[in-house]
Formats: structure tokens, sequence, C-alpha cells
């Protein structure tokens, strides 16, 4: 199942959105990102002049993790630098939730999830 059918991302464009950060710790995995967020999420509210749509800080988490394969260290990876000298390490290519996990990719790996459930929270404004 693609993440676009689960709920909590209504409105919400992953493939849009920008990785800020991730580490693997304590069986979580966490991914700061600067989320492109769409008319259909509560979370909405009108772009800044100089932004196609909407974007927002936010938490992806996956929790408990039983096993976690082919996540690279974010040190192995030259991040991008915007136009404003905002640094990124490129978007979620692509969240599919699988029987028993997850496969996450992007320029951080092709990154095979067992076990554990996904938190996703927005960062206060």
């Amino acid at each position: 199942m693609n993440y676009t059918e689960l709920e909590i991302f209504q409105g919400i464009d992953l493939t849009d959105s920008f990785v800020l950060f991730w580490e693997f710790k304590d069986r979580c995995l966490s991914l700061d990102l600067e989320a492109s967020v769409w008319p259909e999420s509560r979370y909405y509210s009108k772009p800044k002049e100089d932004e196609f749509t909407c974007y927002k800080k936010v938490r992806l988490e996956f929790l408990n993790i039983e096993s976690i394969q082919g996540l690279k260290e974010m040190s192995k990876i030259t991040p991008s630098t915007d136009q404003f000298g905002e640094i990124d390490y490129g978007n979620i290519d692509s969240l599919i939730i699988e029987e028993g996990g997850f496969v996450l990719e992007g320029d951080f790996g092709e990154v095979n999830i067992k076990g554990g459930r996904i938190n996703f929270e927005f960062y206060r404004s």
C-alpha cells in the first residue's frame, strides 16, 4: 500500500518534501522533513510568496522497529543547498507499507524496515 492511502498523510506530498535530518537510535528511525502540505490537509496554510505550496516542519518516525537494512549514514550523503543557503538531503521517493513493515526510498537509501509503526507529527510553528 502506498503512504497516500493512510489518513495521517492526507494532503501531504512526501515526494515534494525535503529531508533535513535522520537518525536510527533505540529501535526508532526518525526523519525531520520540510513537508509539502496541500489544501486537503488540516495543517495547510497559504504558501509564502516565494513557495510553490505550503511547507511545514514535521517529524516522520518508525517506532519499535525489529530490524532495518539499507539506511545510509547521513555523513555519507552530499547535501544540496538551495538559493537561500538551506541544506537538505533530497526527497522521499516512495514510502510503501507492506505486511510486517515498510520500504522507504530516498537519497538516504532503499530502507527495508521490519516491524514497527509510523508516527507523523508537525512541529509547532
